[in-house]
């Protein structure tokens, strides 16, 4: 399977698409009986369709799953944990024997049942054209999906080598996530360390030279901020948002403008001084050069 990530650019599923689904999320939830309606009604008109569901009792088990999976492609969360969701959705399609024309005709039913909503919520047709764009992209990422799953799976009950090779990358990312899931506890304890190393600085100004102490704590204090931050932005890439580089670029920032203020409470050369400055500079260019990058690709 390809990385969610490429699945969504390859659609140019944007952050804007989000905010449009769930812009749309309370009008979808209002008429979501009427979308599942629309494919019982299919179901019960097609020969081919009606012969998977003999037992009624599954037949309402299913229309129950589609109306979650319809309220969830409105939920603006589109991550790992979605993505998953989608694949075994076509793992259990592909393990019941339900072929993907049936998915296929499911999710069409479903593209004509919002176009209804839609024309019942929005007068204007160019605003009508917008919301439907959004719909349109995120139906086609979960039939990609789904179907992609439904082949992988199919595949894997003829490939030995293609079984090997889901263990391989399977233990590779239970290895990533228990790998991350340490970073983030070893981060906790570093901020537990600055926490203490802070709350001395702050002590420390009560009983010493105040302005001294002050700018040593107020460094302290900075190196604590970025603390979070990177524990937030571990806890993001957890969860499957983006990486962020300017965070550990940040720690260094901040590390050297401590170092720089602590440096001129003590009075040392102006050489080394001059050194930390020409650094918080370097630093400071290379921050601002890679948080644009990172907007940009937003």
């Amino acid at each position: 399977m390809r990385p969610f990530k490429e699945i969504k650019a390859n659609y140019h599923f944007t952050k804007e698409d989000e905010e449009i689904l769930i812009e749309l999320k309370p009008a979808m939830e209002k008429r979501v009986d009427r979308v599942v309606e629309a494919v019982h009604q299919w179901i019960n008109t097609t020969e081919s369709a009606r012969k998977i569901f003999k037992d009624e009792s599954l037949k309402l088990h299913v229309m129950n799953l589609i109306k979650d999976w319809f309220i969830r492609l409105f939920s603006g969360k589109y991550d790992n944990t979605y993505y998953d969701y989608l694949i075994r959705i076509g793992q259990k399609h592909e393990s019941v024997g339900v072929e993907p024309h049936y998915l296929i005709r499911a999710l069409n039913i479903v593209k004509n049942s919002c176009i209804d909503v839609l024309c019942d919520e929005i007068e204007l047709c160019s605003e009508r054209e917008r919301y439907f764009i959004a719909i349109n992209k995120i139906i086609d990422i979960n039939l990609d999906i789904i179907n992609s799953s439904y082949i992988e799976e199919e595949i894997k009950s003829y490939s030995i080598a293609y079984i090997a090779r889901g263990k391989i990358l399977r233990l590779g990312e239970i290895f990533s996530q228990i790998t991350s899931t340490v970073l983030v506890m070893a981060l906790i304890l570093l901020t537990g360390a600055v926490i203490y190393l802070c709350g001395r600085d702050i002590y420390q100004i009560f009983t010493g030279k105040i302005e001294q102490n002050v700018i040593t704590a107020l460094g302290s204090v900075l190196i604590l901020w970025v603390m979070l931050e990177l524990i937030n932005t571990e806890l993001s890439h957890l969860r499957g948002g983006k990486f962020k580089i300017s965070v550990f670029v940040g720690v260094a920032l901040v590390t050297t403008i401590r170092e720089v203020m602590i440096a001129t409470l003590k009075h040392d050369s102006i050489e080394f001084i001059g050194a930390l400055v020409a650094s918080v500079l370097v630093i400071g260019i290379i921050f601002w050069l890679v948080k644009k990058t990172e907007e940009d690709r937003r």
